[in-house]
């Protein structure tokens, strides 16, 4: 079923509060390669947001069983680069992007809410807020005036953020899709690491197979119109659901 931006719920909005006029940086053009390297520099791993904290329900399926090899945990996030960020996460990375590069703060506002209402539960709620507004206060401090009026907003999602990032250092709209797939997708491995565990080269032979995925998810997310738009993992909702509670935990919650 096909649902609105505008159906779901709504959050206070502070767009009438006076921003900065959004423009891209001049630091660079696309055809540099600088704006790649300050792509490589957003995904990398030493990034401070905390991303490393969290594990999007993983740690739960380990402890239940349900992910206790390579192959499994391949299953585990392939599957969810397919249902979750092909259908929901890129799609609205896309049109973030676009509302920054027009400076629709109305878009912003709808799109990011539209995003923190995908997230099922309360973990994955805060998982995303948390990032969002870390990476606001970072960017912030990088100069990326635009930024700081969502250091303390409750629909500041990572996407919203790593969306004005990507559009203020020019960075190329697939590289932006890729880059933001993959960073995910090694934050998933290093997690499956440590909890299933795997060895070193067990984490890199299963990053070298969910590489071979992100290329459909961007192209099927690109084609997505708005209708089409929205999915999720039942047994993803409830391990994070199960990991709140969970008694012994490396992640957080």
């Amino acid at each position: 079923m096909a649902v609105s931006p505008d159906d779901l719920f709504s959050v206070t909005s502070v767009s009438s509060v006076a921003k900065p006029p959004f423009t891209p940086s001049a630091e660079t053009t696309p055809d540099t390669g600088l704006a790649r390297r300050r792509l490589w520099q957003l995904i990398a791993p030493t990034l401070p947001v905390g991303a490393y904290s969290y594990s999007t329900g993983l740690e739960y399926a380990v402890e239940a069983g349900w992910v206790n090899s390579e192959a499994a945990a391949a299953d585990w996030i392939g599957a969810q680069l397919h249902h979750v960020h092909a259908h929901v996460d890129l799609p609205a990375l896309l049109r973030l992007h676009d509302c920054w590069m027009k400076n629709d703060a109305a878009g912003l506002d709808r799109w990011s809410t539209w995003l923190m209402a995908c997230r099922e539960t309360s973990e994955l709620r805060a998982e995303d807020g948390n990032q969002g507004r870390a990476l606001a206060r970072l960017l912030t401090d990088l100069g990326v005036e635009p930024a700081q009026t969502w250091v303390q907003r409750r629909d500041a999602t990572w996407a919203t953020l790593f969306a004005l990032a990507c559009a203020h250092w020019q960075v190329p709209v697939n590289d932006m899709l890729e880059g933001y797939l993959w960073a995910w997708c090694e934050n998933q491995v290093a997690a499956a690491v440590k909890l299933i565990p795997l060895g070193q080269t067990q984490g890199q032979r299963l990053l070298m197979q969910l590489a071979e995925h992100i290329g459909p998810v961007v192209a099927r997310a690109r084609a997505l119109p708005d209708e089409d738009l929205g999915g999720g993992l039942p047994g993803v909702m409830l391990a994070s659901a199960l990991h709140e509670t969970q008694y012994s935990r490396l992640f957080r919650s």
